[in-house]
């Protein structure tokens, strides 16, 4: 999933960039870069975070010295890869979500590596079994967010479903993501092709555009400039109450918040959630493949799964993983999410985000 970088109260998403991200430059201190032996590199989208005493704790075990470069928004971050995946930037790429997961197989990114721990991986976010070319690492569910506050004040009941969305008393109250440019965006067309089907989707979304729904091209407007409901958007003066975002946006607007209120200003529309997973790989021609093979351990281990919550605002994908209290309280997962299988949206994605251009943006 595509988690956008995220800097004090105003950002707050899924995630807070901590400072061990390097970006350029992958080599290291003493000019070992990710073939030398001791430096791995991790290659991801904007929103990596991990604690320090984590990454530490890997180094102090492993040997290796992490380095991560951060390359734009997932889309950005896999095409990147692509065309460089014969001299690779680094050893690992940590964000490729299902979304775009077709086309990282499809185009020889990874080498195969069935990462210890595998197995603790809760069955519903494997992929691509056969060959262990990827390693499920986090989840999240995309949902509309609404605010509170504005939906009080008018004793109005906010949506909780699609097709809550087209009624005439929610119009012009949604702002949503470019499906061609924001990973938020694709997901929620994703789920509404899930839910409405190869050819429903696009009548639904004749109704959504009628009934006044705004395109953006990324999250981080949508979410801290359009939407009122958020401390970045209250700050811009935003006049959207409904904005497509995360399942886990509402526990962020309470931890981040100073002093810390004992309800989120923002609730999720359960009915209107896409189911995400991001996986890592190790990079064909990886020039520290062992290094990058200890890192894909790492990165499905108790320590970095319970620690990514409250970082990186996803949710872990191995069993029996803890997820932090504010995660239960403020921002569950959906029971039962709209999903889409990987090779499905392989053959689809490209059409329909053409035809969703073409439909709602002319």
């Amino acid at each position: 999933m595509s988690i956008t970088k995220k800097a004090g109260v105003v950002a707050v998403a899924l995630g807070m960039v901590g400072g061990l991200a390097a970006c350029g430059s992958s080599s290291d201190g003493d000019g070992q870069g990710s073939g030398g032996s001791k430096t791995v590199t991790l290659v991801s989208h904007d929103s990596w975070a991990a604690s320090k005493d984590v990454i530490a704790a890997f180094e102090k075990k492993s040997g290796y010295k992490v380095r991560v470069l951060e390359d734009g928004d997932a889309g950005q971050a896999v095409n990147k890869a692509i065309l460089t995946k014969d001299n690779p930037q680094g050893d690992v790429l940590f964000g490729v979500d299902n979304t775009l997961l077709s086309r990282a197989l499809d185009n020889g990114l990874f080498q195969p590596y069935e990462a210890k721990g595998s197995d603790l991986v809760l069955p519903e976010y494997r992929a691509d079994q056969d060959k262990h070319r990827v390693t499920p690492v986090t989840t999240g569910d995309v949902c509309v967010n609404y605010d509170k506050a504005y939906f009080s004040k008018r004793e109005l009941t906010p949506p909780d479903s699609f097709d809550d969305l087209v009624k005439p008393e929610y119009k012009d109250l949604l702002v949503t993501e470019n499906a061609g440019s924001s990973s938020p965006g694709l997901g929620f067309l994703l789920g509404t092709a899930a839910h409405y089907g190869d050819r429903g989707w696009e009548d639904y979304w004749k109704k959504l555009k009628a009934n006044g729904v705004k395109v953006v091209g990324s999250w981080e407007q949508a979410y801290n400039e359009e939407f009122s409901g958020s401390a970045g958007g209250k700050e811009a003066k935003g006049d959207r109450p409904l904005v497509v975002s995360y399942a886990s946006s509402p526990p962020a607007e309470v931890i981040y918040a100073d002093p810390q209120p004992t309800t989120a200003p923002t609730g999720v529309a359960t009915g209107t959630c896409f189911r995400q997973v991001e996986y890592a790989g190790l990079l064909s021609n990886a020039g520290n493949p062992e290094g990058g093979k200890a890192l894909l351990d790492f990165l499905i281990g108790r320590e970095f799964q319970e620690d990514l919550p409250l970082n990186m605002f996803v949710y872990p994908v191995r069993e029996g993983a803890r997820t932090p209290e504010a995660f239960r309280k403020f921002g569950p997962q959906a029971e039962d999410p709209e999903t889409m299988d990987p090779a499905k949206i392989a053959d689809h994605r490209d059409q329909w985000v053409k035809s969703w251009t073409s439909l709602v943006l002319k």
